[in-house]
């Protein structure tokens, strides 16, 4: 398949007036591609879809589509000039148009108007809902019209602003892959903002985390969750947490858990002092280990149980367990790491000014609300 770049943004500074709310943004998309912009509210994502759409100026860098400038300092080009569609997280459909109106609304001059319009509804599923009106269906059909009418004028990118937050739980989980779908079904590229981690990996084959308007990561899912690139990113995704550890060569270093070992290595002085990405799903529940630590809390997922464990020096671990090794909280209980991806951060010098100085060996960055 072949990777045409569709989206460029490059060197982007944009925010309201005089207020950077993003800095130096570089991402690109390719055509096909689903993107996504994660991170918690107030750190730029939703301004950055707004300068791709037309709806802020820009600073600074430019914003490319195709080939084609489309935003740069002192220029915009109008939203209803650029191939772009937009769905909105309050849908924004007219509440006097019946459903195919609606989804006809951006092709009302196109020749074959009315087979775009039965397509769209069988695209989404609403094959036999065309007469009825916006009030009359339910929040995940409003959506799907939402949708069908933003990808009926074929834009070159779909944006998607927070599409799914109006919707309950489950409902959002299987609206999220069913969106993903009809996408890919068409080839649409498009880029989706969010706060919700599921969400984002469940729609999207590029993620970019922010941070207080910048970009830390834009990486697949995987990567993010494998090969994080700041400590930031680290925490964010998949709840990490960090121990203390030391250097012993370049693949493995000497924590309270033990020695760890990874499959990668690291260039740096060796005895030097290191943070270790620990997840949930790196503890091992291990009857027959030497470790022990202390059941704090639990908490009851189905087929896995999440457990906060305390060892001997005071630190606080989080690990999965299988559902059927049940514990009581004040328990010991064996445990050993098993994380082949071993990530480490530098702890002193530059990271530390990252990394908040906490006395236990653990230490938590705030998660997404």
């Amino acid at each position: 398949m072949s990777h045409t770049l569709l989206l460029n943004l490059r060197n982007l500074a944009c925010g309201y007036q005089d207020q950077r709310v993003v800095q130096n943004l570089n991402l690109h998309l390719n055509a096909g591609d689903i993107g996504c912009l994660l991170g918690s509210s107030g750190c730029g994502k939703t301004t950055t879809l707004r300068a791709i759409a037309g709806f802020e100026p820009v600073h600074e860098g430019e914003i490319q589509l195709a080939g084609e400038t489309i935003s740069s300092a002192g220029f915009t080009l109008a939203p209803e000039k650029r191939r772009i569609g937009m769905v909105f997280q309050d849908y924004a459909l007219f509440p006097h148009l019946s459903v195919a109106d609606n989804i006809a609304f951006g092709i009302r001059k196109h020749p074959n108007k009315d087979r775009v319009t039965a397509e769209m509804l069988e695209l989404v599923n609403l094959k036999n809902l065309g007469k009825r009106f916006p009030h009359e269906l339910s929040g995940g059909q409003q959506q799907r019209v939402a949708l069908a009418r933003a990808l009926a004028p074929e834009p070159q990118l779909l944006l998607l602003d927070e599409p799914f937050s109006n919707l309950d739980g489950e409902l959002r989980r299987k609206l999220s892959h069913e969106v993903r779908d009809i996408l890919k079904s068409r080839g649409t590229s498009a880029i989706l903002v969010t706060h919700d981690q599921e969400e984002a990996f469940a729609v999207s084959d590029q993620v970019g985390v922010f941070k207080e308007g910048r970009l830390e990561q834009w990486d697949t899912p995987y990567n993010l969750y494998h090969e994080p690139l700041t400590p930031f990113v680290a925490s964010f995704i998949g709840q990490g947490y960090f121990i203390r550890g030391q250097l012993q060569t370049p693949e493995s270093v000497q924590t309270e858990l033990g020695e760890l070992r990874g499959n990668r290595a690291y260039t740096w002085p060796t005895g030097g002092a290191v943070d270790v990405l620990l997840r949930p799903d790196d503890i091992v529940y291990a009857p027959d280990s030497a470790l022990k630590a202390r059941i704090i809390g639990k908490t009851f997922l189905g087929a896995s149980t999440l457990y906060r464990l305390q060892l001997p020096t005071g630190s606080q671990l989080e690990s999965i367990f299988p559902s059927h090794a049940d514990h009581l909280v004040g328990d010991d209980v064996g445990i050993r790491v098993a994380a082949e991806h071993l990530v480490l951060f530098q702890a002193s010098g530059s990271t530390a000014a990252q990394i908040p100085a906490v006395e236990s060996g653990v230490r938590r960055y705030s998660q997404a609300s």
